[in-house]
């Protein structure tokens, strides 16, 4: 089979397109014939050997990507038959995997694909979407709440915007660019700003005085946003893609952070709820950049320059 690895650590061009032996399914897993599978900005920084994310340095060479979706092709000892040519999505965890024409995954962790669905939105709901369910949980969002979501134009952002819109509160889209605004309208935002804007800041409380912060970029964005946060308001943390992390310390200001127990307990219960959100068009993913498997240093490339719109997905045609 085709698939994508790297065997040292750099920028994208070292992503290699390359011929491997198929994998083997072994007891308990299928094999997945891909058609889609995620691109996630964790995977540039673990690339670039920058970060590894709550994962120890990989051992090279790697096939990257953590998120497929296609058809059964093979099953391991022990798998029922009837999985055999079924759709399915799956989350491989961190050994990674997905950047390839096939991927092994525990039979436990594949969920078969809703009807109508195709895989690039299995894929973002699989991975993107069960954060963005464990965000909102944790959010507790109220009707009479103004809802600021940082980076609101990139694979969370309109997933965290239609959720806020579905219980009635007010929404406040932060992006980079009008092309990305205007995004972040299309998905509901009570008011689009564009980051770059010298006043974007002052226009904050255009829509009324923030009440919630979803933010994952950290830096001077999210500082500036938990200063304009009322009083008994609350940010909600779950990445700094920026690269710098912020402390807070005002007690009339809570912080929740996503990453941790319990809600690492329950990542299938949040991957079978953000499928369901996609399947009834509660919540559903944005698509915005799907490339060939061969360009994965491309699809990389676009998220690291923040060139990239919703979520990334390399395909793989059959």
């Amino acid at each position: 089979m085709h698939a994508i690895r790297h065997h040292e650590f750099g920028p994208a061009d070292v992503l290699r397109l390359e011929s491997i032996p198929d994998p083997e399914p072994a007891a308990g897993q299928l094999r997945i014939a891909v058609e889609a599978a995620g691109v996630h900005l964790l995977d540039t920084s673990i690339r670039a050997g920058e970060a590894f994310g709550a994962g120890p340095a990989p051992d090279l060479p790697i096939v990257p990507g953590r998120e497929v979706a296609g058809v059964v092709d093979a099953i391991g000892p022990g798998v029922d038959p009837g999985w055999l040519g079924r759709r399915v999505v799956a989350h491989l965890g961190f050994g990674g995997g997905g950047y390839a024409e096939q991927a092994v995954v525990d039979a436990g962790r594949a969920h078969p694909i809703p009807e109508g669905m195709d895989a690039a939105t299995a894929v973002a709901a699989i991975g993107t979407g069960r954060t963005a369910t464990a965000i909102l949980e944790l959010a507790e969002l109220q009707p009479d709440d103004v809802v600021v979501v940082t980076s609101a134009a990139g694979g969370l952002g309109p997933l965290l915007l239609q959720g806020a819109t579905n219980v009635g509160a007010r929404t406040v889209g932060v992006a980079g660019g009008p092309d990305k605004t205007a995004l972040v309208s299309r998905f509901g935002a009570t008011l689009a700003l564009d980051r770059h804007s010298p006043d974007w800041q002052l226009r904050l409380h255009d829509v009324g005085t923030p009440t919630v912060v979803l933010d994952g970029v950290a830096g001077p964005v999210g500082r500036a946003l938990y200063r304009s946060l009322a009083p008994g308001g609350r940010l909600v943390r779950f990445g700094w893609s920026s690269g710098e992390q912020n402390d807070y310390a005002d007690p009339q200001r809570r912080v929740i952070d996503v990453l941790g127990p319990p809600i690492l307990d329950r990542i299938e219960e949040f991957e079978w709820a953000a499928l369901a959100a996609a399947a009834d068009g509660t919540r559903v993913p944005h698509v915005g950049t799907a490339l060939p498997l061969a360009e994965a240093a491309e699809a990389h490339r676009a998220l690291e320059t923040r060139a990239a719109v919703g979520k990334v997905v390399l395909v793989v045609p059959r």
